[in-house]
């Protein structure tokens, strides 16, 4: 049996026990899928990271990302969290690198300000709208909200995937968003999937917000039985920079704060850099900070 270094994150936070909680598992090089699934299951996070040598030498890590019951192509809070772990393990307090994901190579860049240490990642895959059968009224209904309560200004429900696909879904204000509650028997009715066995998650958002500084407030919600809200979802702010074609950005490079996980009581700040050219999404970064929680050792 070889021990096996853990850490614990709290990501997109710098305040502990709020963010998305993240499982980082160390010196993973024999450890097989099975036992990365069962690791997962044991810490019963939306994700545990498991970090493994790299294929290009060249690059710092490579990294396996599980949920409870399947492996992530990619995910955000993890490549955020991932990141910081590894810089600050070796006392870096600013660099860039690449971590090797199934997606492809992510390159990170870390920096420490005032005590934070903040990490953003290039996306590896800009965002690509996918084709939605579901009536928009249908979607609403499915999250208890009225068809008055769904879309504003130019935006309306759309389906997005930079990598893991998410109905992105606009809503009045925040007392819709506040509303909302997910019928999975309708949502299972109508939502397009995102594998063989999970259906794709509403991402709901609306422009009013709690904070003053954030562009955006938004909850995502995870189909299932039972279902659960997700504190911050990096991957689903990455479609949702496709979804930002609504607005008609302007070209340049322009930065927002999407504030996420308020209602559940663990308050999440997600950055989302965009480069615009020509009218349309050239590339796209997301970024945020993360503090840590905790660490031990996994006998497996």
């Amino acid at each position: 049996m070889q021990p096996r270094n853990y850490l614990l994150y709290d990501v997109f936070t710098t305040t502990r026990l709020a963010g998305n909680p993240l499982a980082v598992v160390l010196d993973c090089d024999g450890l097989d899928v099975a036992a990365m699934q069962a690791v997962a299951r044991e810490f019963n996070l939306s994700e545990t990271v498991f970090v493994l040598p790299p294929d290009n030498p060249k690059h710092r890590a490579r990294i396996r990302i599980f949920t409870p019951d399947y492996e992530m192509p990619f995910a955000g809070h993890p490549t955020v969290g991932s990141a910081i772990a590894l810089a600050e393990m070796a006392g870096e307090a600013a660099g860039i690198f690449v971590l090797e994901e199934n997606i492809g190579p992510v390159r990170c860049a870390v920096s420490k300000h005032d005590g934070s240490t903040f990490a953003e990642f290039d996306l590896a895959k800009l965002p690509a709208q996918l084709e939605l059968s579901a009536d928009p009224e249908a979607i609403g209904a499915a999250l208890g909200l009225g068809p008055h309560e769904i879309g504003f200004e130019n935006h309306r429900v759309s389906f997005w995937s930079a990598g893991v696909p998410y109905v992105t879904i606009p809503v009045a204000n925040l007392e819709a968003a506040a509303r909302i509650r997910l019928d999975n028997q309708a949502w299972s009715e109508l939502a397009p999937r995102k594998s063989e066995w999970a259906f794709a998650s509403p991402y709901v958002y609306c422009r009013e917000t709690v904070h003053h500084d954030s562009a955006f407030h938004v909850r995502m919600m995870v189909p299932g039985n039972p279902s659960y809200e997700d504190p911050a979802t990096g991957s689903a702010a990455a479609a949702f920079a496709g979804a930002m074609h609504f607005d008609g950005p302007t070209d340049g490079v322009s930065q927002l704060w999407i504030e996420q996980g308020l209602e559940m009581g663990r308050p999440s700040r997600i950055r989302l850099e965009l480069n615009v050219e020509g009218g349309k999404l050239a590339a796209a970064r997301i970024g945020g900070h993360a503090v840590k929680v905790a660490e031990g050792r996994l006998f497996v």
